[in-house]
């Protein structure tokens, strides 16, 4: 069995997405602007090393082509990451109306510094969502109700404001702290336009279209910049040799 060594040596950004108006909150997220760096059969190893709930990897600038990882799999598409690249391309002034998960072509915008990207909701992983009485019943909840892997919970907050906590089990990822993907189908589920104050202090807009996509979007924040190195070798083969992750 053949086997192939490779390396891994870039720069990449963490964010923190769909933040509050103080900049509180948002969900991590680790973005290589030059994704080519990492090779396609490391890239689920470099999610997992890296440990955030999402790690994109930003293949062709020209065309918006993606690929998106969380700690366990790949996802043909993900809100958070989307809206979190869209904003960091705009802001290296390389902006992109469209990027290209696997799920298809996702529109984007960023507009007075807040990003924004629309889906159709079924590209979104099979989020369940549970309507509960309150805020406070929400903030309660010790884990996923009814022990499913994949659901959020909300309640009512007010003329559109909804409170919400997400648990996607399922994806590698006990509670999220702002979910987009499940956004587009609370989106689908309840119409209209309203926010969604998550986690310890995430804001997610939220805004059906006409067209049968859901626009999802909000601020983001830019923690640092980061050297990524590693190296290891690939078994060509159903088994892959040991690597080693820095």
């Amino acid at each position: 069995m053949r086997e192939t060594p490779f390396i891994v040596r870039a720069a990449f950004h963490v964010l923190r997405v769909f933040t509050g108006a103080s900049g509180s909150g948002g969900n991590a997220l680790a973005i290589f602007c030059e994704g080519s760096a990492a090779p396609a059969g490391e890239r689920q190893a470099v999610a997992a090393d890296l440990g955030f709930s999402e790690t994109v990897f930003v293949d062709d600038l020209s065309t918006g082509l993606v690929a998106i990882f969380t700690p366990t799999l790949e996802l043909p598409f993900a809100g958070h990451p989307l809206v979190g690249t869209a904003w960091l391309l705009d802001s290296q002034g390389t902006p992109l109306d469209t990027l290209r998960p696997p799920a298809g072509d996702v529109p984007a915008r960023v507009e007075r510094g807040r990003a924004y990207v629309a889906a159709r909701p079924e590209w979104a992983p099979p989020f369940e969502w549970v309507e509960l009485g309150s805020p406070e019943e929400v903030d309660a909840l010790a884990g996923p109700p009814g022990g499913h892997d994949l659901i959020g919970a909300y309640a009512r907050l007010g003329e559109g404001r909804v409170r919400a906590r997400v648990f996607p089990l399922r994806l590698g990822i006990v509670e999220d702290e702002a979910t987009g993907a499940a956004a587009v189908r609370l989106g689908a589920l309840l119409g209209g336009r309203f926010t969604i104050e998550q986690g310890r202090g995430s804001v997610i807009e939220v805004r059906t279209r006409d067209d049968g996509f859901v626009e999802i979007g909000g601020r983001t924040v830019l923690d640092e910049v980061r050297d990524y190195s590693a190296s290891g070798v690939t078994a060509k083969g159903p088994n892959r040799s040991s690597q080693s992750f820095g």
